[in-house]
Protein backbone atom coordinates (compact mmCIF):
# COMPACT_ATOMS: atom_id res chain seq x y z
CA UNK A 1 0.00 0.00 0.00
CA UNK A 2 1.10 3.64 -0.55
CA UNK A 3 1.97 6.12 2.50
CA UNK A 4 3.12 9.36 1.99
CA UNK A 5 6.30 8.27 3.15
CA UNK A 6 6.81 5.34 1.36
CA UNK A 7 5.39 1.88 0.28
CA UNK A 8 4.54 -0.40 2.67
CA UNK A 9 3.96 -4.29 2.98
CA UNK A 10 0.90 -4.35 4.93
CA UNK A 11 -0.73 -7.06 7.02
CA UNK A 12 -3.24 -7.77 9.91
CA UNK A 13 -1.21 -6.56 13.36
CA UNK A 14 -3.10 -8.80 15.41
CA UNK A 15 -2.58 -11.52 13.35
CA UNK A 16 0.59 -13.41 13.80
CA UNK A 17 1.05 -15.85 10.95
CA UNK A 18 0.35 -12.43 8.82
CA UNK A 19 3.23 -10.84 10.42
CA UNK A 20 5.39 -13.74 10.16
CA UNK A 21 4.81 -13.54 6.39
CA UNK A 22 5.91 -10.15 6.44
CA UNK A 23 8.91 -10.88 7.77
CA UNK A 24 9.50 -13.62 5.77
CA UNK A 25 8.65 -11.78 2.76
CA UNK A 26 11.42 -9.04 3.98
CA UNK A 27 13.95 -11.14 5.08
CA UNK A 28 13.61 -9.15 8.37
CA UNK A 29 15.06 -9.55 11.64
CA UNK A 30 12.24 -10.42 14.20
CA UNK A 31 13.93 -8.22 16.82
CA UNK A 32 13.30 -5.78 14.89
CA UNK A 33 9.29 -4.28 15.39
CA UNK A 34 7.08 -3.33 12.86
CA UNK A 35 4.72 -0.11 13.11
CA UNK A 36 1.16 -0.15 13.62
CA UNK A 37 -0.76 1.87 11.35
CA UNK A 38 -4.20 3.41 12.19
CA UNK A 39 -6.70 5.09 10.82
CA UNK A 40 -6.86 7.93 13.38
CA UNK A 41 -6.64 9.13 16.65
CA UNK A 42 -9.42 7.17 18.01
CA UNK A 43 -7.88 3.77 17.18
CA UNK A 44 -4.69 4.59 18.43
CA UNK A 45 -6.12 5.43 21.57
CA UNK A 46 -6.79 2.10 21.68
CA UNK A 47 -3.80 0.48 21.63
CA UNK A 48 -1.48 2.42 23.08
CA UNK A 49 -1.36 4.69 25.70
CA UNK A 50 -1.38 8.42 25.68
CA UNK A 51 -0.45 10.83 28.18
CA UNK A 52 -0.58 14.99 27.14
CA UNK A 53 2.55 14.98 25.29
CA UNK A 54 1.53 11.96 23.01
CA UNK A 55 -2.00 13.70 22.38
CA UNK A 56 -0.48 16.91 21.81
CA UNK A 57 1.83 15.38 18.68
CA UNK A 58 -0.66 13.94 17.51
CA UNK A 59 -3.04 16.65 17.34
CA UNK A 60 0.10 18.99 15.87
CA UNK A 61 1.15 16.11 13.02
CA UNK A 62 -1.39 13.17 12.55
CA UNK A 63 -2.01 12.17 9.72
CA UNK A 64 0.98 12.32 8.76
CA UNK A 65 4.83 11.26 9.07
CA UNK A 66 5.25 10.67 12.63
CA UNK A 67 5.50 7.32 14.64
CA UNK A 68 5.04 7.22 18.16
CA UNK A 69 6.45 4.79 20.72
CA UNK A 70 4.46 4.29 23.22
CA UNK A 71 2.81 1.53 25.97
CA UNK A 72 1.10 -0.58 24.32
CA UNK A 73 -2.49 -1.48 25.81
CA UNK A 74 -3.97 -4.22 24.37
CA UNK A 75 -1.69 -7.02 23.83
CA UNK A 76 -4.19 -8.60 21.16
CA UNK A 77 -4.60 -5.39 18.42
CA UNK A 78 -0.75 -5.65 17.60
CA UNK A 79 0.42 -9.19 18.21
CA UNK A 80 3.90 -9.44 20.15
CA UNK A 81 5.39 -10.73 17.16
CA UNK A 82 5.23 -7.41 15.62
CA UNK A 83 5.85 -5.32 18.80
CA UNK A 84 9.38 -7.41 18.70
CA UNK A 85 7.98 -8.76 22.49
CA UNK A 86 8.37 -5.68 23.13
CA UNK A 87 6.00 -3.85 25.94
CA UNK A 88 5.20 -1.10 24.13
CA UNK A 89 4.01 -0.28 20.86
CA UNK A 90 4.96 1.64 17.61
CA UNK A 91 2.18 3.63 16.04
CA UNK A 92 1.59 6.32 13.56
CA UNK A 93 -1.60 7.49 11.22
CA UNK A 94 -0.83 7.76 7.77
CA UNK A 95 -1.56 10.58 5.63
CA UNK A 96 -2.07 8.80 2.31
CA UNK A 97 -5.87 8.36 1.29
CA UNK A 98 -5.34 5.11 -0.24
CA UNK A 99 -3.81 3.97 3.25
CA UNK A 100 -6.22 5.67 5.36
CA UNK A 101 -9.36 4.23 3.34
CA UNK A 102 -7.58 0.52 3.43
CA UNK A 103 -7.07 1.01 7.56
CA UNK A 104 -10.14 2.59 8.14
CA UNK A 105 -11.86 -0.35 6.19
CA UNK A 106 -9.77 -2.86 7.86
CA UNK A 107 -11.17 -1.42 11.40
CA UNK A 108 -7.95 -2.23 13.20
CA UNK A 109 -4.58 -1.64 12.60
CA UNK A 110 -2.38 -2.36 9.95
CA UNK A 111 1.64 -3.51 9.83
CA UNK A 112 3.09 -1.79 6.84
CA UNK A 113 6.85 -1.85 6.86
CA UNK A 114 9.03 -0.64 3.75
CA UNK A 115 7.97 -3.27 0.70
CA UNK A 116 11.34 -3.85 0.16
CA UNK A 117 14.33 -6.51 1.21
CA UNK A 118 15.32 -5.98 4.68
CA UNK A 119 18.20 -4.04 4.58
CA UNK A 120 17.48 -2.78 1.22
CA UNK A 121 16.46 1.56 -0.20
CA UNK A 122 13.03 1.55 0.84
CA UNK A 123 10.49 1.69 -2.38
CA UNK A 124 8.78 5.00 -3.63
CA UNK A 125 6.75 3.61 -6.80
CA UNK A 126 4.70 0.83 -7.00
CA UNK A 127 7.24 -0.75 -9.29
CA UNK A 128 10.07 -0.76 -6.92
CA UNK A 129 7.70 -2.45 -4.75
CA UNK A 130 6.68 -4.83 -7.03
CA UNK A 131 10.63 -5.62 -7.61
CA UNK A 132 11.24 -5.95 -4.38
CA UNK A 133 8.78 -7.66 -2.48
CA UNK A 134 5.71 -7.94 -5.05
CA UNK A 135 5.65 -11.71 -5.29
CA UNK A 136 4.45 -12.20 -1.57
CA UNK A 137 1.67 -9.57 -1.86
CA UNK A 138 -1.64 -10.75 -2.63
CA UNK A 139 -2.97 -6.86 -4.17
CA UNK A 140 -1.91 -4.02 -4.35
CA UNK A 141 -2.85 -0.40 -4.29
CA UNK A 142 -1.07 2.30 -6.92
CA UNK A 143 -0.88 5.61 -5.20
CA UNK A 144 1.87 7.12 -7.50
CA UNK A 145 5.39 8.23 -6.21
CA UNK A 146 5.57 8.73 -2.33
CA UNK A 147 5.44 12.40 -1.43
CA UNK A 148 7.60 12.30 1.25
CA UNK A 149 10.06 9.08 0.42
CA UNK A 150 11.77 8.88 3.50
CA UNK A 151 10.01 6.83 6.59
CA UNK A 152 8.64 8.53 9.57
CA UNK A 153 10.06 10.12 12.17
CA UNK A 154 10.02 7.97 15.27
CA UNK A 155 9.90 9.87 18.82
CA UNK A 156 9.79 7.60 22.12
CA UNK A 157 7.61 8.87 24.66
CA UNK A 158 8.48 6.41 27.66
CA UNK A 159 9.72 8.73 29.86
CA UNK A 160 12.31 11.92 28.44
CA UNK A 161 11.36 12.38 24.88
CA UNK A 162 13.57 10.47 22.30
CA UNK A 163 14.45 11.02 18.47
CA UNK A 164 15.04 7.20 17.70
CA UNK A 165 14.63 7.87 13.85
CA UNK A 166 14.50 11.20 12.35
CA UNK A 167 12.40 11.69 9.37
CA UNK A 168 10.14 14.45 7.55
CA UNK A 169 8.82 15.82 10.73
CA UNK A 170 11.79 17.78 12.03
CA UNK A 171 13.17 17.69 15.23
CA UNK A 172 13.05 21.54 15.76
CA UNK A 173 9.28 21.03 14.97
CA UNK A 174 9.37 18.13 17.83
CA UNK A 175 10.52 20.48 20.44
CA UNK A 176 8.16 23.15 19.57
CA UNK A 177 5.70 21.21 21.14
CA UNK A 178 7.51 18.85 23.32
CA UNK A 179 10.43 20.42 24.22
CA UNK A 180 14.13 18.81 24.27
CA UNK A 181 14.53 15.52 22.83
CA UNK A 182 17.25 13.22 24.30
CA UNK A 183 19.30 10.90 22.20
CA UNK A 184 18.25 7.47 20.85
CA UNK A 185 20.33 4.89 22.63
CA UNK A 186 18.28 4.02 25.48
CA UNK A 187 15.36 2.79 23.70
CA UNK A 188 16.97 2.57 20.30
CA UNK A 189 15.63 -1.34 19.86
CA UNK A 190 11.68 0.04 20.24
CA UNK A 191 12.49 1.80 16.51
CA UNK A 192 12.77 0.32 13.34
CA UNK A 193 15.46 1.43 10.66
CA UNK A 194 18.19 1.06 13.21
CA UNK A 195 20.33 -1.69 12.08
CA UNK A 196 24.19 -0.60 11.06
CA UNK A 197 23.50 -0.99 7.48
CA UNK A 198 20.04 -0.23 6.51
CA UNK A 199 18.09 1.23 3.36
CA UNK A 200 21.43 -0.17 1.28
CA UNK A 201 21.73 -0.72 -2.26
CA UNK A 202 24.24 -3.33 -3.68
CA UNK A 203 27.05 -1.10 -4.91
CA UNK A 204 29.40 0.54 -1.66
CA UNK A 205 28.43 4.20 -1.10
CA UNK A 206 30.87 6.71 -0.13
CA UNK A 207 29.20 10.12 1.39
CA UNK A 208 30.33 13.50 1.53
CA UNK A 209 32.78 13.21 -1.69
CA UNK A 210 33.46 16.38 -3.34
CA UNK A 211 35.54 14.38 -6.51
CA UNK A 212 34.18 10.74 -7.48
CA UNK A 213 36.21 8.10 -9.02
CA UNK A 214 35.66 7.43 -13.12
CA UNK A 215 34.06 4.12 -11.49
CA UNK A 216 31.67 5.58 -9.73
CA UNK A 217 28.24 6.90 -10.26
CA UNK A 218 27.40 10.24 -9.43
CA UNK A 219 24.77 11.77 -6.78
CA UNK A 220 25.05 15.17 -6.30
CA UNK A 221 23.07 17.90 -4.45
CA UNK A 222 22.91 21.22 -5.79
CA UNK A 223 23.84 23.68 -7.71
CA UNK A 224 27.63 22.95 -7.56
CA UNK A 225 27.13 19.38 -8.14
CA UNK A 226 25.82 18.53 -11.99
CA UNK A 227 24.38 15.20 -12.84
CA UNK A 228 21.65 13.20 -13.98
CA UNK A 229 21.15 11.73 -10.10
CA UNK A 230 21.03 15.53 -8.56
CA UNK A 231 19.06 15.08 -5.64
CA UNK A 232 17.77 18.42 -5.97
CA UNK A 233 19.74 20.96 -8.23
CA UNK A 234 18.85 23.86 -6.53
CA UNK A 235 19.41 22.76 -2.99
CA UNK A 236 15.74 21.82 -1.63
CA UNK A 237 16.24 19.33 1.11
CA UNK A 238 12.09 18.27 0.69
CA UNK A 239 13.33 17.12 -3.16
CA UNK A 240 16.35 15.77 -2.06
CA UNK A 241 14.16 13.49 0.60
CA UNK A 242 11.89 12.63 -2.36
CA UNK A 243 14.41 11.53 -4.55
CA UNK A 244 16.94 9.52 -2.42
CA UNK A 245 15.42 6.10 -2.60
CA UNK A 246 14.94 5.73 -6.19
CA UNK A 247 18.00 7.78 -7.37
CA UNK A 248 20.07 4.91 -4.97
CA UNK A 249 18.17 2.34 -6.27
CA UNK A 250 18.87 3.92 -10.46
CA UNK A 251 22.68 4.15 -9.31
CA UNK A 252 22.63 0.58 -7.91
CA UNK A 253 21.43 -0.33 -11.89
CA UNK A 254 24.52 1.39 -13.39
CA UNK A 255 27.23 -0.72 -14.73
CA UNK A 256 29.65 1.50 -11.86
CA UNK A 257 31.40 -0.32 -9.55
CA UNK A 258 30.81 2.29 -6.49
CA UNK A 259 28.31 5.35 -5.53
CA UNK A 260 29.38 8.43 -4.27
CA UNK A 261 27.18 11.38 -2.98
CA UNK A 262 27.90 15.09 -2.55
CA UNK A 263 27.66 16.30 0.91
CA UNK A 264 24.38 17.31 2.07
CA UNK A 265 23.67 20.13 4.91
CA UNK A 266 22.56 17.78 7.94
CA UNK A 267 19.71 20.80 9.37
CA UNK A 268 16.37 20.12 9.52
CA UNK A 269 15.71 17.54 6.86
CA UNK A 270 19.00 16.93 6.35
CA UNK A 271 19.29 15.28 9.83
CA UNK A 272 17.06 12.18 8.48
CA UNK A 273 18.72 12.51 5.30
CA UNK A 274 22.58 11.82 6.36
CA UNK A 275 20.61 9.21 8.91
CA UNK A 276 19.60 7.67 5.70
CA UNK A 277 22.42 8.26 3.31
CA UNK A 278 25.32 6.60 6.46
CA UNK A 279 23.05 3.32 7.11
CA UNK A 280 22.95 2.86 3.47
CA UNK A 281 27.07 3.26 3.46
CA UNK A 282 27.02 0.60 6.33
CA UNK A 283 27.73 3.05 9.56
CA UNK A 284 26.62 5.40 11.51
CA UNK A 285 27.50 8.18 13.68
Amino acid sequence: MPTETVYGLAADAANPRAVAAVYAAKGRPSFNPLIAHVADLAMARRIAGFEARAEALAARFWPGPLTLVLPASDDMAVCDLARAGLDTVAVRAPAHPLAHALIAAFGGPVVAPSANRSGRPSPTTLADAMDETGAAAAAVLDGGPCAIGLESTVVSLLDTPRLLRPGAVTRAEIEAVVGPLSEAEADAKRSPGRLTRHYAPNLPVRLNVTEPRDDEVWVGFGPRWPGAFNLSPRGDLAEAAANLFSFLRAADRSQAKGIAVAPVPGEGLGEAINDRLRRAAGFVG
